[in-house]
């Protein structure tokens, strides 16, 4: 291995630990907490080795984010592939995206809610934000009914599904309906 190969290799294992260090520390704490002193501490490494990594707070959001949305692709995906049909698989994709934002809030955050300085339903849309609207896609296209465009009726399910999220989450509506919301979100968007 060359020289060069080795520093690249440890630049991106010095980034992987940072990217990860701050969303542990966001999970715990949230993302106010996210500081890049906070992080220079945690991963013993002086804060210019962060910024040589990242400009700041909102490169490193941005990189949970990346993250993030590979993750909720795969998600997604997982949850709908066992599902028998148009109508479970939509079911499955909803409740799998639900239960992705409530166990990862830091992440589903930076997705979402914080500024990471991503571009998104843009030409320069990194590729892991447009993957996971395919993943949803992929689903919901099938459900969306003749004349419908299937990725409008894609916002239009994941925006009930981020309004769903985010208002459970704020405690605005109550968690214990979660499944009669989903099975009415589904009866009414569908067309199967």
């Amino acid at each position: 291995m060359s020289v060069q190969e080795r520093k690249q290799r440890e630049q991106a294992e010095r980034e992987r630990l940072i990217v990860a260090t701050a969303r542990e520390l966001a999970e715990q704490q949230g993302w106010d907490a996210v500081t890049t002193r906070k992080l220079a501490e945690r991963i013993e490494y002086s804060q210019p080795v962060l910024y040589s990594h990242f400009r700041g707070k909102r490169e490193i959001i941005g990189a949970v984010a990346l993250e993030g949305s590979a993750e909720l692709a795969a998600t997604l995906r997982a949850a709908t592939e066992s599902a028998d049909g148009p109508r479970a698989r939509v079911t499955a994709l909803a409740r799998a995206y639900l239960d992705f934002a409530e166990r990862h809030q830091a992440v589903y955050d930076a997705i979402f809610q914080l500024d990471g300085g991503l571009a998104f339903a843009q030409e320069d849309t990194p590729e892991p934000l447009k993957d996971a609207f395919a993943a949803l896609r992929e689903t919901l296209g099938e459900v969306a009914g003749d004349g419908v465009h299937p990725a409008l009726f894609t916002e239009l399910f994941w925006a009930s599904l981020h309004g769903i999220a985010t208002l459970t989450r704020a405690g605005r509506q109550p968690r214990e309906f979660t499944d009669l919301r989903i099975e009415l979100l589904v009866d009414r968007l569908t067309v199967v």
